[in-house]
């Protein structure tokens, strides 16, 4: 990336970088968390069950679910850290090292940006960003600050997908030209919901933060904030962009030359705005030779693909890889097999689950870039593939990417649509 095209806030010149250094592998790594959902109550077990890391604050807009965040530390006999609406509260206390976001997509980026200019490092969840603009802006803010900053593809961090695509860089599959990433989950309809009055204890003012202000109904909030686009990025970008991730790394490839994507929202009578259908096709040219991937995403009732799912009912969750000596499935996040020439005889295969929080705190306490397995930059490059493909899927034509400018080549409303109109004072800086 070419930093001289990024470009942060003023409010940065002012900001403190001082933080507590990490001053050895004892001294504890103290983590606060930023949403108290579903994904957020793995980052609490997460930091929860390490030696010499605490959890040292809580952030969520509703009262309800840092309550019970709390309540399920007690049980534990955990100490139940301060709770806050807003992460600014905890930005400001010098004594916490790193922040972890497992809030909304739509805030992704921000929460960041202001923890690496009040001196913190980040896990921050996957998708680290909700358009292309903040895949930029996201990496500038690391590299201004020289913060630790990893996105939660965890499947990074699995040796045995590891294992999988040195087998791939080391030639065993021969030539790999294609990826294929699969998304097939049985969701059900959200249905419709009315609006109502915000519930009590819910700062819909901070929820809402860079989008635009809607008024409240049961299906914009809690998890199926998902489906629509202010919030949201579909499924594409929800669950997808792990196997996106996991695709793009295979193959080892970056930007890609040509996006194109196809689905709609089919079945279902109901408030989703997202597809819960799509099927996205891509170019890459990796020194002069051109590689493709494809992903698709499925709702409701599918069939299984290349073994991935097994006889169960339900999820398809995973890729393929295809090579001329053979290819290679990854199956969910931490299991792949193989399968060799024309006779397809089984081949290498390995199942080992990740340590991607573990590997976080590592590269916290060595402050290397290189030591992290999904350093900021990775995650951002694969955010770029998702959004290009759901603006592909919005325009209804074909995308050539050029890389070099970040640009959506003879489409200005294509590249317009790369970045948003951001809701005064929540906005993702554009200028230093």
């Amino acid at each position: 990336m070419n930093r001289r095209y990024f470009m942060m806030s003023s409010v940065a010149a002012t900001a403190t970088q001082a933080v507590r250094s990490v001053a050895s592998p004892n001294d504890t790594v103290r983590v606060a968390v930023v949403g108290c959902g579903g994904r957020g109550n793995n980052h609490m077990s997460a930091w929860t069950s390490m030696p010499n890391v605490e959890l040292a604050g809580l952030v969520d807009v509703d009262d309800s679910h840092s309550e019970r965040f709390i309540g399920a530390l007690q049980k534990r006999d955990k100490k139940a850290p301060p709770a806050f609406r807003d992460i600014r509260k905890i930005l400001d206390d010098k004594n916490i090292d790193a922040i972890s976001i497992a809030s909304p997509n739509h805030w992704h980026t921000l929460q960041t940006i202001w923890a690496c200019q009040a001196g913190k490092d980040v896990y921050v969840e996957k998708p680290c960003s909700h358009n292309v603009f903040e895949s930029r802006q996201i990496v500038a803010a690391a590299r201004k600050y020289n913060r630790i900053v990893q996105m939660g593809s965890q499947s990074r961090s699995s040796p045995a997908l590891q294992e999988a695509v040195q087998k791939m860089r080391d030639g065993e599959f021969g030539d790999v030209y294609m990826a294929r990433g699969l998304c097939f989950k049985a969701r059900n309809t959200i249905g419709k919901t009315p609006v109502e009055k915000v519930p009590p204890g819910v700062d819909y003012d901070m929820w809402t933060g860079p989008a635009p202000m809607r008024p409240f109904t049961k299906n914009r909030f809690h998890y199926n904030w998902h489906w629509f686009w202010d919030t949201g990025n579909g499924d594409l970008g929800n669950q997808g962009i792990h196997e996106v991730d996991i695709a793009r790394w295979g193959l080892g490839v970056t930007h890609p030359t040509k996006v194109t994507a196809i689905g709609g929202k089919f079945m279902f009578d109901d408030d989703q705005e997202t597809p819960n259908t799509i099927s996205a096709s891509y170019e890459f040219n990796v020194g002069g030779k051109a590689k493709m991937m494809t992903f698709e995403v499925r709702h409701w009732y599918s069939n299984h693909e290349a073994g991935i799912g097994g006889d169960r009912a339900g999820n398809t969750i995973g890729n393929t890889f295809y090579g001329s000596n053979g290819y290679l499935v990854i199956d969910n996040y931490n299991k792949y097999y193989s399968f060799m020439g024309r006779d397809q005889k089984p081949g290498p295969a390995r199942n080992e689950r990740d340590r991607h929080f573990e590997n976080f705190i590592t590269g916290v306490r060595s402050r290397k870039v290189k030591d992290l397995n999904a350093e900021i930059e990775e995650g951002a490059i694969s955010c770029v593939l998702m959004h290009l493909a759901n603006i592909s899927y919005r325009l209804g034509r074909t995308l050539h990417w050029d890389e070099k400018t970040w640009t959506v080549k003879n489409d200005p409303e294509a590249t317009r649509m790369l970045t948003r109109n951001y809701r005064a004072p929540y906005i993702v800086p554009a200028k230093v």
